[in-house]
């Protein structure tokens, strides 16, 4: 068998699974399996497969089939200009999410030496992305999951920033260390009851996921807390669900926050606050 041949099979098999995106993924999945890059692939699809390495992207396809992330599948997620581990115990980072370190990078100057939090740290994309263009700067971050806390450490690790960060597990509500300059978070916000009409809920961490019964449970502990931790005139960057503005804006002001902006995803949907706490 070829390498054409063995497309055409990953393409057939993730079709029938109504994978929209069954081409991209089969492609991805049997370069991942020659361990080649994708380019290399369409050059040489002439070339036989090993049984070894068929069976390799036969079991990736199956899981793929079965509606897991790519992500899972690797175990890499590239988010802003890099790779990052992860494993099945993280969210996989979304392409939106992007818009929180765009923003956080506009409120500090290059040159500037600033002390960040996130809260809700994950695989550490979010802070790790930051702190890479912003040599001067140090992190905290915190994370309720034991997991997510080793993986963001094995990821400053990997991307040579462990110098500038510590990470700690860490509910928010028990999290009291410090004074910020900005805090950066992208919390849960789904409401529960609508997890189970979500495709990714069957695979991603439940726990990531749910933001209590309205969606806002997690988005305002987490606005309580940074109103604590904040300097004067430090920032909160936050991500919020798509109808979620109003509510998480009576929130911010409540807790003396003045809202900068609020800033679109590319969907045109609502998705993160820039706001300045006052007092």
């Amino acid at each position: 068998m070829n390498l054409i041949q063995a497309l055409n099979t990953g393409y057939n098999l993730l079709k029938s699974s109504k994978i929209n995106s069954y081409k991209i993924d089969t492609e991805i999945l049997l370069s991942a399996s020659l361990k080649i890059s994708k380019e290399k692939m369409i050059l040489n699809l002439n070339k036989e497969i090993s049984f070894e390495d068929y069976e390799n992207f036969l079991t990736k396809i199956k899981r793929r089939k079965a509606n897991e992330p790519i992500a899972y599948i690797l175990k890499k997620k590239e988010f802003w200009k890099n790779n990052f581990y992860l494993n099945k115990h993280i969210l996989v980072p979304r392409p939106e999410t992007e818009l929180l370190v765009e923003e956080s990078l506009d409120i500090i100057a290059p040159i500037q030496k600033k002390k960040l939090l996130e809260i809700g740290v994950g695989s550490g994309c979010i802070i790790i992305s930051i702190l890479k263009e912003r040599i001067n700067c140090s992190a905290v971050g915190i994370d309720c999951c034991r997991n997510a806390v080793k993986i963001a450490k094995i990821n400053a690790n990997l991307h040579q920033i462990n110098n500038r960060i510590k990470i700690f597990k860490s509910y928010v509500d028990n999290f009291s260390t410090g004074k910020y300059d900005l805090i950066i978070s992208n919390p849960p916000y789904i409401d529960k009851f609508q997890l189970k009409y979500l495709s990714v809920s069957e695979h991603e961490p439940f726990k990531a996921l749910n933001g209590g019964i309205n969606g806002t449970e997690m988005l305002e502990k987490v606005i309580i807390k940074s109103s604590q931790l904040l300097k004067i005139n430090g920032k909160l960057v936050i991500e919020i669900g798509s109808n979620q503005k109003y509510k998480v804006s009576e929130i911010l002001k409540k807790n003396k926050f003045y809202i900068n902006k609020i800033i679109k995803d590319l969907s045109s949907n609502d998705r993160c606050i820039v706001s300045t706490k006052l007092l």
